[in-house]
């Protein structure tokens, strides 16, 4: 998106709304994240900026507890995919938290310490796919928009899933990434099952489970389990959704549904129908001719949101 784009589009500064009963689904593909039935709660977990460049970026700001998940992480969470789903500026997403660590995993005492305890968290809604816990790792996935996770620090159990959840993690060396449910006498649940199938082997995600054991960044890098290390990595992930927003937001979102839906599809001919019917969907529209042209003439593109 060129330096036009940019000028058009403005800055907005919110904190992701909380929660409330029921809204339609902000998206047109599958179940889209929509609001839950839990209480109102407080705004202080979760901040969404959205640039003049459609970079939105999600913080975690519980960073006296290593962003460790309570009920406000979760739901401050959701909403903020909710909010970047359903706002057609938005080109990327860079998830990351502040502090010392990307998320820590669950605050296990803070819902031993609240009324219903941790059953709270394998709630669901009859419609759902996913519940209240998987959320946080699933709803990423239905977000239009790539979104890019940013690890630095620990990255435990709960807090490892979240970033398993996004389309592309970039990892400080020196970080602590651990599938440490077992630890717990606990088996990972939070959507793990759509998510580390698509990044390792088996045998690799079965001894990184089965022994809870902590890998560094640059050891989950030759596992898999991260799409590259950067010493500062919240700076080379916002430079790579920088990069993503100045390409048309239609093929890129085109792309991620592609891959989302066939990676590990055995189907191969609704694969190949989807390629067809996606790309059918591209050609000749006012993204894919500015894109053109921009190639054509070397001038920065000017692109319109997604409708």
């Amino acid at each position: 998106m060129g330096s036009a784009t940019r000028g058009r589009l403005g800055r907005k500064t919110v904190d992701a709304p909380p929660i409330s009963i029921r809204r339609p689904k902000p998206l047109k593909r599958g179940a889209g994240p929509r609001r839950g039935r839990l209480p109102r709660v407080s705004e202080d977990r979760v901040r969404v900026r959205i640039g003049p460049n459609g970079i939105a970026t999600v913080t975690m700001v519980r960073s006296d507890k290593h962003n460790a998940l309570d009920q406000a992480m979760f739901e401050g969470l959701m909403n903020a995919a909710e909010q970047v789903a359903g706002d057609a500026s938005v080109r990327a997403v860079v998830l990351h938290g502040e502090g010392k660590s990307f998320c820590s995993g669950l605050d296990i005492a803070s819902f031993m310490a609240g009324e219903g305890g941790t059953d709270v968290l394998l709630a669901r809604d009859d419609d759902r796919l996913a519940n209240f816990a998987q959320r946080v790792t699933y709803d990423w996935s239905l977000v239009p928009a790539p979104v890019i996770a940013v690890i630095h620090g620990n990255c435990f159990g709960g807090g490892l899933q979240i970033a398993l959840g996004a389309d592309i993690r970039i990892a400080a060396p020196d970080a602590k990434l651990s599938i440490m449910e077992v630890k717990w006498g606990l088996v990972p649940d939070m959507g793990i099952t759509q998510t580390l199938p698509r990044l390792v082997s088996i045998d690799v995600a079965k001894e990184l489970t089965f022994s809870g054991r902590i890998v560094s960044g640059s050891e989950g890098l030759k596992l898999g389990l991260v799409t590259r290390t950067a010493e500062d990595p919240l700076s080379a992930a916002l430079s790579l959704a920088d990069e993503i927003s100045q390409k048309s937001p239609d093929a890129v979102r085109a792309a991620k549904r592609l891959y989302d839906e066939t990676w590990t599809s055995n189907d191969t001919a609704a694969a190949l129908v989807l390629e067809s019917e996606l790309q059918t969907g591209l050609i000749g529209k006012p993204n894919q001719i500015a894109a053109v042209v921009a190639g054509m003439s070397g001038e920065p593109p000017v692109f319109v949101d997604p409708a």
